[in-house]
């Protein structure tokens, strides 16, 4: 026996080292990824870095928020389904709290400053969904050659337009994009992936005609099960549901989205905002628990299966051509993002927050703090506020 192995750790060291990463994981995946390395992998010895790698190259293959299913997936590797259910909740819970919390304060009726601060991070969001589309081109066209680049490129630009052009409908472009893709490859028509998801078009169907907590709990799926490409691409599948549902002006959607980068954990917690806009905080909840559960799902359903996943071709075939689809999604939806703007000050916060995110390289959360401060300042001095 190896007297060396570390011994794996309780359910509740598994609530307080996953809570703690909840509170402190601001910044994206990126740090929920460096965060959880250093406990698993680094610092305890709970997981080996090969089968940490491996967890990010499936979770990155599932549809969904992928470092909330790499914490879920750790936590099943370490105590199994309640591992898994304890760990997860622990990672979303602290970022959620915060940002139903600071919803209930915006969408509410604040002072002009609060209102300025949201004006003035609204206004950068724009930009960093550039920021965030085009730090996902170069590893994706890296991946590609020859005649693939094109389809590549076509790929991009029908997820682009679709958001700009089709809004609500953006999620059939994406399905649409991996289909193409598989029968282009040949790789078949029962691909894993396609055959969980296929499914849910039909629901797409059923449920676009629906209002109330219906369509609500309709975006909080899509956002939850549909969205490949990384956590911005929730942004372009929930706006056109969020304005055209009434739930939301265009300006408290901005609001919401800056929330969901400068609060901790996943980013996927912008749609608890459109939920309390919708239904108060039951609505809220309700987004928030449709929006997760397809993770839970994912992982304790399928972890044991993951090495099969990264090795069968049907769905990397079909994750060919819903993520291009899905990074044109992210850069398309800087289009309405930029033209929800309604006062001239706006404009020129985010050109500066432009030049700090593309050109400086500054960080989101620092640029959307600077952009807030400045909305806060313009209210003060009495600039015209958005309402």
């Amino acid at each position: 026996m190896d007297d060396t192995a570390p011994s794996l750790p309780s359910l509740r060291t598994v609530l307080r080292e996953w809570g703690r990463i909840g509170c402190v994981g601001f910044g994206g995946p990126p740090a929920h990824i460096v965060l959880l390395r250093d406990l698993c992998v680094a610092r305890e010895r709970w997981i080996t870095e090969e089968e940490f790698e491996h967890g990010i190259a499936a979770t990155n293959l599932l549809p969904g928020p992928a470092s909330t299913q790499l914490a879920v997936f750790c936590a099943w590797r370490l105590r199994g389904i309640p591992g898994a259910l304890v760990g997860g909740l622990a990672f979303i819970v602290p970022g959620l709290v915060a940002i139903v919390a600071l919803a209930a304060l915006f969408l509410g009726a604040p002072p002009d400053w609060v209102l300025g601060i949201g004006a003035g991070a609204g206004a950068v969001v724009a930009a960093v969904a550039v920021q965030a589309g085009a730090s996902l081109l170069p590893a994706g066209w890296a991946r590609t050659a020859g005649r693939e680049r094109v389809r590549f490129a076509a790929y991009v630009v029908l997820g682009a337009a679709a958001t700009v052009l089709v809004g609500p409908w953006l999620v059939l472009v994406l399905l649409a994009c991996g289909f193409v893709e598989m029968a282009w490859r040949r790789a078949g028509p029962r691909a894993p992936t396609a055959g969980v998801h296929a499914w849910p078009v039909a629901l797409l169907l059923a449920a676009a005609g629906v209002g109330g907590l219906g369509a609500l709990a309709w975006t909080a799926f899509k956002v939850g099960a549909l969205s490949y490409g990384g956590g911005f691409v929730i942004i372009p599948l929930m706006q056109a549901d969020a304005v055209g549902q009434g739930w939301m002006s265009d300006g408290e959607f901005l609001n919401a989205v800056a929330l969901g980068q400068a609060t901790p954990g996943p980013v996927v917690h912008t749609v608890a905002v459109v939920g309390y806009a919708a239904a108060g905080l039951g609505g809220a909840l309700l987004a928030a628990v449709v929006a997760f559960a397809p993770s839970f799902w994912f992982i304790t359903l399928g972890a044991d299966r993951f090495d099969r996943l990264r090795t069968n071709p049907r769905p990397q075939a079909f994750l060919r051509g819903a993520g291009p689809a899905a990074i044109g999604a992210i850069l398309g939806s800087a289009v309405p993002l930029a033209l929800a703007l309604s006062e001239a000050w706006q404009v020129g916060v985010l050109a500066g927050g432009a030049v700090l995110l593309l050109l400086a390289r500054r960080g989101v959360v620092l640029v959307l703090v600077l952009a807030a401060g400045m909305g806060a300042l313009a209210a003060v001095v009495g600039a015209p506020l958005p309402r």
